[in-house]
């Protein structure tokens, strides 16, 4: 049997509210995932880790985060990338539009 190609329109996606600073959208395969992520300035992200190897593309905005006792300012049109395993932290230093792919997918999101 052929794999199956599915056709995803964000705008038909809901917007699942994190918290009262935080909203997402998620596309998942079975061994990507694809997330876009609203963070209203100040929004901070918790010190965290995960299995997932993380891509952050900022698509408007900027974020500062903290990886591995480092500072990075990612801003528009940047990309971060975060190896697996490694503590990270970011804060929104506008309201800020990302996108993040993460390999494999985060089991907990999904």
């Amino acid at each position: 049997m052929a794999p199956t190609v599915t056709l995803h329109r964000w705008d038909e996606i809901a917007l699942e509210k994190v918290t009262e600073m935080i909203s997402r959208k998620i596309v998942s395969g079975e061994r990507e995932m694809l997330a876009q992520i609203y963070l209203k300035r100040g929004a901070l992200v918790p010190i965290h880790a995960h299995d997932s190897e993380q891509m952050t593309y900022i698509l408007q905005g900027a974020l500062r985060f903290f990886v591995g006792g480092e500072e990075n300012i990612v801003r528009e049109g940047e990309v971060l990338h975060i190896p697996p395993r490694v503590p990270h932290q970011a804060e929104a230093l506008a309201d800020t539009l990302e996108l993040d792919i993460f390999s494999p997918i985060r089991a907990e999101w999904v």
